[in-house]
């Protein structure tokens, strides 16, 4: 049976829910609101097939192939607009539906918490677009892409590596009509957080939210904003550096355990296609930087590449070197360094004003070194200036 003594060893993908024939195993939030299973041991069937199927535990092989990378943006600007990135989700989303498939990804509920959903109609596809930042619900999920997939109808699945991980080894084998696309991910906050920053913003505009883009793109892609629309026709608007929930993901003080070894940081992963922002574009590929967001398209598969392919003609994209794209996106093979606050952030969530916590806690010095650096890195120039001064030291 599954039994989680070390935190840092579950990533919460849900598969051995899923796996479950007496569906004895729950999913528990602990203080941090981080969801683990927990079996129902009077209904267990001593099986071992929950701890079988953990992509943890039983972690796949990185792939030897190295795969292709491009640089890419959707042709149509509304869409980008909606978009985290240059859109491209949604043209092989779009792609897998016209074809009568269905579509897996993350998306509000009603409440505002995130929960992987299918979609089956192009009006409904909005609701997958957008980047959410926590980590969201796989339910019975799994158990539905299986169902479709026998069925024989396309699916599309979407989420971070450790799902597409856990969903891989769930079904057991590899489906000609089946999609996988992950992205870059940098770790998954707290649902707990996540519902508290929304609390958090409620009160200051006395009203429930209507509509959250944690993307929003109003001051550019670069310096993207976090936006709530509220139900009394207020609105709130602030770019990723003043805004205290983004503060708190990227100063790292609210992530899960597990994204600190993360086991799926890998070039060759599970995924058909990896996504991501294309950070650093403007110096590697100048005519690709309109400040509208343009994504990283990363292939890994034949079939990855038959789908790319397929949207070809709705896209503008460009072949790229795999290490100039991955200069600015560190995150696709290195695990955050937790903040040393972390514990400290989580004991004092509910006891302080979301806001007075995030000042107190989630807070990093800099150096005029590690500024640069910092700038650096985003340029895409990091390490072009690192091989320069090495050279110069050598000399």
């Amino acid at each position: 049976m599954i039994r989680v003594s070390d935190k840092s060893r579950c990533c919460g993908c849900e598969a051995c829910v899923n796996i479950c024939p007496s569906h004895c195993i729950q999913m528990v939030s602990d203080s941090e609101g981080f969801l683990y299973p927990v079996p129902d041991m009077g209904h267990c069937l001593s099986c071992g097939k929950c701890e079988d199927i953990c992509p943890v535990l039983h972690p796949a092989e990185e792939t030897s192939v190295k795969p292709a990378a491009w640089a890419a943006m959707n042709r149509s600007d509304a869409v980008r607009k909606e978009s985290s990135s240059g859109g491209v989700f949604s043209l092989l989303a779009e792609s897998v539906i016209q074809n009568g498939g269905v579509v897996f990804g993350a998306a509000f509920n009603e409440c505002f918490d995130v929960e992987h959903i299918a979609v089956e109609t192009m009006e409904d596809l909005a609701r997958l677009r957008g980047s959410k930042y926590t980590q969201s619900r796989i339910g019975t999920v799994f158990q539905q892409v299986r169902h479709h997939l026998k069925a024989g109808r396309e699916v599309l699945f979407s989420g971070t590596p450790c799902q597409i991980e856990g969903l891989r080894v769930f079904l057991g084998a590899d489906y000609a009509n089946l999609l996988l696309i992950d992205l870059v991910c940098h770790g998954v906050p707290s649902p707990l957080v996540w519902r508290e920053y929304v609390a958090f913003r409620e009160t200051k505009n006395a009203s429930q939210t209507r509509r959250i883009s944690s993307r929003h793109k109003k001051y550019g892609w670069k310096r993207f904003s976090v936006s709530f629309t509220f139900m009394n026709d207020t609105e709130y608007l602030a770019p990723l550096e003043r805004d205290v929930f983004m503060r708190a993901f990227l100063t790292d003080c609210c992530l899960r355990p597990s994204c600190g070894t993360c086991a799926f940081k890998k070039i060759g992963r599970a995924s058909d296609i990896t996504l991501a922002d294309f950070w650093g574009i403007q110096s590697v590929l100048p005519p690709l930087d309109d400040d509208k967001g343009t994504s990283l398209v990363i292939v890994h598969s034949p079939k990855g590449t038959k789908a790319f392919d397929a949207v070809s003609s709705s896209c503008t994209r460009a072949s790229v070197a795999l290490d100039a794209a991955l200069r600015g996106n560190p995150a696709m093979t290195k695990s955050v360094v937790f903040h040393k606050n972390r514990s400290k952030f989580f004991e004092n969530l509910k006891k302080l004003p979301f806001d007075v916590l995030v000042k107190r806690y989630a807070t990093r010095k800099y150096t005029l070194k590690s500024c640069v650096a910092e700038v650096l890195r985003r340029l895409g120039l990091l390490d072009r200036v690192k091989q320069c001064l090495g050279k110069e030291h050598d000399s």
